[in-house]
């Protein structure tokens, strides 16, 4: 079962399928803060990946990392 705050995360990837959504558009939008806190995203993405990517072939979720990251 999903958190509360997981669920919002997922809904707004969904809202935004096929965009890249950055940790900015996900802090601002999702957790309401406007300064950086990227730990917090990369716990509830991994959490939302492993519960998304059961009895699948493929992921629904991928990182798409900046050059020189």
């Amino acid at each position: 079962m999903l958190q509360p705050r997981e669920f919002r995360l997922l809904e707004y990837l969904m809202k935004h399928t096929g965009q890249v959504v950055t940790r900015t558009m996900l802090l601002e939008n999702v957790w309401d803060y406007h300064f950086d806190r990227d730990n917090v995203i990369d716990v509830h993405i991994s959490r939302l990946r492993g519960k998304t990517r059961q009895g699948l072939a493929k992921p629904l979720l991928h990182t798409v990392r900046e050059p020189g990251i």
